[in-house]
């Protein structure tokens, strides 16, 4: 069996990543390497380093440094998933149960939503500045369109919608989204999209469209960089204390529609989740009619916000 350096079988997996255009993947990887480099206080580490013991003491460190669990797990798993192929291909030793003693699993957080008073001041509160309005413009027409998440939104084109019909994959998924758009959005749409609304590419002023690959994947994570820093100004300004950021527009949907005594279902359909598999087969999915009153109602009960006195 050769001796093979585990830095060395994980740079040639994450080139392999990036050629596949999965950089987000291939970061992943990159920042479980580095993490172990700076444990291990070099970078030639063979596979025979790995071991109980040091898997142990690593997530220690980890923990110690104040890393949270679910990030100790995605780094160990990165570690698992290399060490694994090493031993298919007959460069590292099997060792049984090598990986039982540390968390490799996913620990459930509670996703944060914000209440109807702060989601409608967000929505409404009058801002000064274009960075700002297009900021509210953009998380009132993410939540419109079903709390699209920002990658989804940022990408839209004008493909995307054609006869009032919101129609596109997530990103993420690949799921495939159709939502009738609000008459609400109408105006909203317009104004963030500008000159935009004629031309070709992509329909919102976040991403050049000029970019491939890498250099796609490193603009769009600076675009989600800025937005979530206009949205920290934004709620700074219309006086909201909770943190604010594109997934909390998500999660604000969500719950948002959840309060409303939406069946469970549907709120997974209209948020594009795969879960639910089983009521998925059986409901499959909702008429355009029906997910449409719904996305108003919410939208409206949101705009519209008053709150109790006394």
């Amino acid at each position: 069996m050769d001796e093979k350096d585990l830095v060395e079988g994980m740079r040639e997996y994450i080139s392999l990543l990036q050629k596949e255009g999965r950089y987000s993947s291939a970061k992943s990887y990159q920042d479980a390497m580095n993490s172990f480099i700076r444990y291990s206080g070099t970078d030639r580490i063979p596979y025979t380093y790995i071991n109980k013991d040091t898997l142990r003491r690593y997530e220690a460190y980890l923990l110690e440094k104040g890393c949270m669990r679910n990030t100790v797990s995605t780094y160990i798993r990165r570690l698992r998933c290399i060490y694994n192929k090493a031993v298919e291909n007959g460069e590292a030793a099997f060792i049984p149960s090598l990986f039982k003693g540390v968390f490799t699993g996913v620990e459930s957080q509670r996703k944060k939503s914000l209440p109807l008073g702060d989601l409608n001041r967000l929505m409404t509160v009058p801002v000064k500045g274009e960075k700002l309005r297009k900021t509210q413009l953009a998380l009132c027409l993410m939540f419109q369109y079903g709390g699209m998440s920002f990658v989804d939104f940022a990408h839209l084109n004008r493909g995307n919608i054609k006869n009032g019909i919101l129609d596109y994959n997530r990103q993420k998924t690949g799921t495939s989204m159709r939502l009738e758009v609000l008459d609400t959005a109408e105006a909203m749409y317009k104004e963030l999209a500008g000159e935009r609304a004629g031309n070709s590419g992509y329909l919102f002023p976040f991403l050049s469209g000029t970019k491939n690959g890498h250099e796609a994947y490193l603009e769009y994570n600076a675009a989600l960089s800025r937005f979530n820093r206009n949205l920290k100004t934004l709620k700074e300004v219309v006086g909201i204390t909770s943190d604010v950021t594109s997934y909390t527009i998500r999660h604000s949907f969500a719950m948002a529609l959840k309060e409303q005594n939406v069946p469970i279902e549907m709120i997974s359909e209209l948020l594009g989740h795969k879960s639910i598999k089983t009521t998925q087969i059986y409901l499959r999915s909702f008429s355009l009619e029906k997910m449409t009153v719904v996305n108003k109602s919410c939208f409206e009960n949101v705009y519209n916000y008053i709150p109790k006195v006394g």
